[in-house]
C-alpha cells in the first residue's frame, strides 16, 4: 500500500484495536484461498466498492452492521452484498446477536494483492447521466 493511501485509511485500520472478547468470525477463505477474480469480480459492482471504500476510511469503530451506511436498499440486498464480499474474502464478518459486522480484511488483501487497497481507495463513482 502507498504512503498516501494510509492518509486516506480510517484510525481503526492505521491502529487496529487491541484483540478483545468478540464472537468468532463467519466462513470465509483463508488468505490463500483469496482469487484476484473473484475479489475483482465482488468490487465491479459499485456499491460493494463502495463498502468497502466506506469501511476503509469512514470507519470509526472495529466493526459495523449494514444499517451503519445508511444506504436506501432493502436489508435483504444489503446481506447478499456483504455475503458476496465475505466469501471472496475482501470482507470478515462476526454474527453479535442478530447482527452481522463487518470489516474489510486489509491485511490479506495487501499481502496478496500489493496496489489492490490503493486502487479501492482512489476509485470514484461514474457521474449519473
Amino acid at each position: 500500500m502507498s504512503p498516501h493511501a494510509l492518509d486516506l485509511l480510517a484510525p481503526t485500520y492505521v491502529t487496529p484495536p487491541t484483540e478483545r472478547e468478540r464472537p468468532p468470525g463467519l466462513p470465509e477463505p483463508t488468505s490463500d484461498e483469496i482469487r484476484l477474480d473473484r475479489v475483482f469480480a465482488v468490487l465491479s459492482e459499485p456499491l460493494r466498492i463502495t463498502i468497502v471504500q466506506r469501511l476503509l476510511t469512514s470507519s470509526d469503530e472495529f466493526d459495523h452492521t449494514c444499517g451503519w451506511f445508511g444506504f436506501d436498499r432493502p436489508k435483504s440486498t444489503l446481506t447478499h452484498h456483504f455475503k458476496a464480499l465475505r466469501e471472496a474474502g475482501v470482507l470478515t464478518q462476526r454474527q453479535y446477536g442478530l447482527e452481522r459486522r463487518s470489516r474489510v480484511r486489509l491485511g490479506d488483501l495487501n499481502e496478496r494483492f500489493p496496489g489492490l487497497v490503493d486502487l479501492v481507495l482512489a476509485w470514484e463513482p461514474t457521474p449519473s447521466a
